[in-house]
């Protein structure tokens, strides 16, 4: 099976943005596990490991990253199986909408050895503090970087372009998107590109798993939303089902949509983040801006963007010492958890999802 993967939360301009609520949806999920529990407690490897149980017994798994460490999971979902395994701890608490009947609660915290861990209680509290300063860094960095690559976007935007964008999605709606069902389609939610410790990051394998046509969207500019828009209305009109991804740093504006079952995608591309493969087709809306626009606003332009990828550079930077700072706080804990305890957790968790009707 394909290996699917995606963000439920950002490190955007706008501090953390969470997407986690969809877990709440008793209508979309039969079992949803909400796991309780502090720093290496084995939330992580609890999921893990109900994953690949999962993946074993023959069920697709998408797999959720954390946008901090992509290293770490915070979500497993069953898509077979309407369930779901998920970290409901700060940034991304996930709170019960039919709490007994969909989600239940699994605190972690039993396994740590509470004698063990007190005397490291002033180091424990320093790591967390370094960690919580660095996050205000990342944001504030990334709070900056988002005003200029609105002004960007503000620059070469027009009546002219927005028109020119229109007209394009009209193609490719009346080309891809014959409709499937008179009810309206299904639209999840889900970050593709993340901003982390390791950089700015695009799961692009997720697309390779489930697209074999390809529109690479060229943009510099932000510009990809205006045509990614009007195609995700109409899909939904016309019954499909999508993954619709937004900007990390610009999360109320769309960068990627995916279609599996047409095995269709649009991915916006640029010089940070390019597309690897030769794609199915490439529209340049760089070169759709306005060539007068952009003669006159060249150099703002240019220094903009140059600022703003130096204030994201610092951002990745502070999420590398927030990563340093969650690391020696994980190694203060990770000998004092009853690890085995933790797998036998797993175990009848995976048990009990594997065991709910299809």
């Amino acid at each position: 099976m394909p290996n699917i993967q995606y963000f439920l939360g950002g490190n955007t301009p706008l501090g953390f943005y969470s997407l986690y609520h969809q877990l709440s949806d008793p209508t979309k999920h039969q079992a949803v596990y909400i796991l309780k529990g502090g720093a290496g407690c084995g939330k992580s490897s609890l999921m893990r490991r109900v994953g690949q149980k999962a993946q074993q017994a023959g069920y697709e798994v998408v797999e959720v990253p954390c946008s901090g460490d992509p290293g770490s999971l915070d979500a497993v979902i069953l898509p077979q199986l309407g369930a779901a395994v998920v970290d409901g701890t700060a940034p991304h608490v996930v709170e019960p909408a039919c709490a007994g009947v969909v989600e239940r609660y699994v605190d972690l915290s039993h396994f740590y050895n509470w004698k063990e861990l007190q005397p490291l209680k002033d180091s424990i509290l320093a790591a967390t503090h370094q960690c919580s300063a660095c996050y205000k860094r990342v944001y504030r960095c990334l709070g900056a970087a988002g005003e200029l690559l609105g002004d960007v976007r503000d620059r070469v935007s027009s009546d002219w372009l927005t028109q020119k964008l229109a007209r394009r999605a009209r193609g490719i709606i009346a080309r891809e998107l014959k409709p499937v069902a008179a009810t309206p389609g299904e639209e999840t939610q889900g970050f593709l590109s993340a901003v982390t410790h390791q950089g700015s990051l695009t799961l692009w394998e997720t697309v390779e798993g489930q697209a074999d046509r390809v529109y690479e969207l060229w943009d510099s500019y932000g510009l990809a939303h205006d045509l990614l828009a009007p195609i995700l209305s109409a899909a939904l009109a016309t019954g499909h089902r999508v993954l619709a991804c937004p900007d990390p740093m610009a999360p109320d504006r769309l960068a990627h949509l995916i279609f599996p079952d047409l095995s269709l995608a649009f991915v916006t591309s640029n010089s940070h983040t390019p597309w690897p493969h030769h794609p199915f087709r490439r529209l340049r809306l760089d070169a759709m801006v306005d060539r007068e626009v952009y003669r006159a606003s060249r150099p703002r332009l240019r220094f903009a963007q140059k600022v703003a990828q130096a204030l994201v550079d610092q951002a990745i930077d502070g999420l590398r010492q927030a990563k340093e700072a969650h690391d020696v706080l994980e190694g203060y804990y990770n000998p004092h958890v009853d690890f085995d305890g933790v797998y036998q957790v797993a175990d009848q968790v995976a048990q009990d999802i594997l065991s709910l009707p299809q």
